[in-house]
């Protein structure tokens, strides 16, 4: 992994941070391959239980989480290296994982980069982030999700208008629709997001990666495959340990140890 993606454990949390501040964080193939292994990372550590997404704003006048593509590696020919083939655009818009993954927004987040927001589990954002879906006003479309995604997080009748004008949401917009779960002053936004994760991780992960799955599944399956996956998932979790662990901390009276087996 370069230090275009950076990534580091801070207890049960696996930080990544977008780190070309100089490009607005926008996605290269260096991005893309970075993403994609930091994932990795974050998968298969059994001590990490939740992501946190992040970008290095540092010397932009006007803070931009992420631009989206990079047009000068798509003008260079470069434009398949944007997307693995795990992950999708970023290496992350379509990776299928089970963890879920905070992203803290300080700042813009356009085109597929508010695309990288809306693959997220989870938004934190200060006040003076936005987000938006330009693709239009370059005769292009989001092609990453978002333009299945956005209706999803805020309705269809905003996310129509997003996606036709190409106008960014204010981040008090975007909390007051329900894609933005934390707004927080600037500068706070990964702080804000640490603290949520720790309240994620104080859950039995088991039972989180389980209920991630059927909401996300709730988006585009019917009741009846969703009812044979909730018992599914249902039936995996009370068979774990942690289960045990879970009502003997109750009957005790004390604090659960989980384990996440």
């Amino acid at each position: 992994m370069s230090d275009i993606v950076q990534y580091e454990v801070q207890g049960r949390i696996g930080v990544i941070t977008l780190n070309r501040p100089e490009a607005r964080n926008a996605v290269n193939g260096d991005v893309a391959a970075g993403v994609e292994a930091a994932i990795d990372q974050l998968e298969a550590d059994p001590g990490v239980w939740v992501g946190i997404i992040r970008a290095n704003t540092e010397g932009q006048d006007r803070p931009v989480f992420c631009a989206g593509a990079d047009l000068k590696a798509i003008n260079s020919g470069n434009a398949a290296a944007l997307a693995t083939k795990r992950g999708g655009f970023a290496g992350f818009a379509y990776r299928d994982r089970v963890k879920p993954v905070i992203v803290a927004v300080d700042g813009l987040a356009t085109a597929g980069g508010c695309e990288i927001v809306l693959a997220a589990d989870l938004v934190v954002a200060t006040t003076r982030s936005a987000f938006g879906l330009a693709e239009v006003k370059r005769n292009l479309i989001a092609g990453a999700g978002g333009l299945f995604r956005l209706p999803r997080a805020i309705g269809r009748s905003a996310a129509m208008e997003m996606i036709l004008t190409g106008e960014p949401l204010s981040a008090q917009r975007a909390y007051d629709l329900g894609l933005v779960n934390r707004l927080v002053e600037p500068g706070k936004a990964f702080d804000e997001a640490v603290a949520l994760a720790n309240q994620v991780t104080a859950a039995a992960p088991l039972a989180v990666y389980a209920s991630r799955k059927v909401v996300l599944a709730a988006a585009c399956e019917d009741d009846d495959t969703l009812k044979r996956m909730t018992n599914e998932e249902f039936a995996g979790v009370m068979s774990s340990e942690d289960t045990k662990e879970g009502l003997t901390a109750f009957i005790e009276k004390r604090l659960p140890n989980w384990q996440g087996r």
